[in-house]
């Protein structure tokens, strides 16, 4: 029986382009285990092919007259293992930059739309005595609190587990009777119907609040009114590039600490300092902040929702040379607009978080967001990853490096993963617009020294 899409996973299925494709990876570093048998890598290929798959990834887009208009998932009763699992190795000698050109490959292909929107590549030949996996989904299907979920499921905290399952292994958590509950309070349609009326009115005047310069003189909603043309905001072509960066958690928590401020604003400054040198170097810096679109988990009052997810712009300060003043700045906008989401309802959280990816809908479907005066200049991300060492058949998981998606006319993404004591960051961009993406992810290393000193 077909399983209709939601209508957030069928507008991600219609923005899906030549260009601009929907699906988003995950690249994982190991350590072989050091009792590791010679044919270690063939038994891990064949023992996640042989692994079972669960829904949505053991579904397919179905074939069908309405597709276009209400798409739908069915089981894909002729699922190739082969083909969705697949064994690669790096050419000598196997380092990072090697992985790194080749997963920009790998995530420049789109996915085939007629089979189920997933891939994994297990890939050998990493230089001293390590392996990769690169994960791929489209997010009509999976999101990162979804993905990171399945790795929390598929990962074992146990060196000695010899599980050989895969990511796509895992069901979905059961509902708790708290959200059959939510649920069944919301079927009446006339109280669902005067909620969201009060929540469109609650949301009018906060966003009224949110544009108000004299009480938000440090940034904010207006802020993507005043968006500086740049080269993050270059037409998109199909082929992707990808630069890394591994960091210390601890360098970021003693920042934050000392300074009152969260880990996302430190993730924040430095990557303004990075993008400030980069941008300066290439002599267009704007004169203007460049502004960052920042998606948050925000915990709502309501016990049976669990977390709410919505976004806001935040002005990365980049018009300003020193590292300590642009974190103030950024610390006061991001402090102050959680605080205003926080007290939303999770009505109006929603409707906020449909009215902010609305225009980006928009300009991708129509063709317009290359043509319009961009929105935000970056997209930066941060995901919370596994607190505890994870393994993976005895193999100990080094990294987690993020690989995100693209739109039509905004060039560049940044993601930071927090895995056990380490802060991984990726940027993916457009090739053709940033040819030099690993300059930047190095710059940021070094913004994240300037603060450092800045702060003592």
């Amino acid at each position: 029986m077909a399983k209709y899409l939601n209508q957030m996973d069928a507008v991600f299925l219609r923005m899906d382009g030549a260009r601009t494709p929907m699906h988003a990876g995950c690249l994982l570093t190991f350590k072989l285990p050091k009792d590791a048998p010679a044919d270690f890598m063939h038994q891990l290929v064949d023992g996640m092919r042989n692994a079972p798959v669960s829904p949505p990834y053991s579904y397919r887009l179905a074939n069908s007259r309405l597709a276009k208009i209400a798409p739908a998932w069915v089981d894909a009763h002729d699922l190739d293992p082969d083909y969705h699992v697949r064994h690669s190795a790096l050419p000598h000698p196997g380092g990072e930059r090697e992985l790194g050109e080749l997963i920009a490959r790998l995530h420049s292909h789109p996915m085939d739309l007629d089979r189920p929107l997933w891939e994994l590549h297990v890939i050998e030949g990493l230089e001293n005595g390590r392996f990769a996996i690169y994960l791929k989904a489209h997010h009509a299907c999976s999101d990162g609190a979804t993905g990171m979920r399945n790795f929390k499921a598929w990962l074992s905290t146990d060196p000695k587990d010899r599980d050989y399952s895969r990511p796509f292994s895992h069901p979905a958590p059961e509902k708790s009777a708290g959200e059959g509950r939510s649920r069944k309070r919301r079927s009446n349609p006339l109280r669902a119907v005067a909620k969201q009326l009060n929540a469109s009115r609650e949301l009018i005047a906060a966003m009224r609040d949110m544009n108000n310069r004299e009480t938000h003189p440090e940034g904010g909603m207006y802020s993507a009114m005043e968006t500086p043309p740049s080269p993050f905001n270059s037409p998109v072509t199909a082929q992707r590039r990808l630069a890394t960066q591994l960091y210390d958690f601890a360098r970021f928590r003693a920042l934050a600490d000392a300074t009152g401020a969260s880990i996302n604003d430190i993730a924040l400054t430095v990557s303004g300092g990075a993008m400030r040198r980069y941008l300066q170097e290439n002599n267009a810096l704007p004169d203007k902040s460049l502004i960052a679109s920042v998606p948050v988990a925000l915990q709502s009052n309501d016990p049976t929702r669990g977390n709410a997810v919505a976004g806001f712009v935040v002005p990365l300060a980049t018009e300003i040379d020193g590292p300590l003043e642009r974190l103030k700045r950024i610390q006061a906008v991001t402090r102050r607009t959680k605080e205003e989401l926080q007290a939303l309802s999770p009505e109006a959280l929603d409707q906020f978080a449909a009215i902010g990816f609305l225009p980006m809908v928009l300009g991708q479907a129509t063709g317009l967001n290359a043509k319009m005066p961009p929105l935000t200049n970056i997209t930066v991300s941060n995901v919370p990853g596994p607190r505890e060492t994870r393994y993976l058949c005895g193999a100990e998981l080094e990294a987690i490096y993020p690989v995100s998606l693209l739109f039509e006319g905004y060039s560049i993404n940044l993601t930071l993963v927090s895995y056990a004591d380490k802060y991984c960051l990726g940027y993916i961009g457009c090739r053709d617009a940033l040819p030099h993406l690993q300059h930047l992810a190095v710059y940021t290393g070094e913004a994240l020294s300037e603060l450092e000193a800045a702060v003592g």
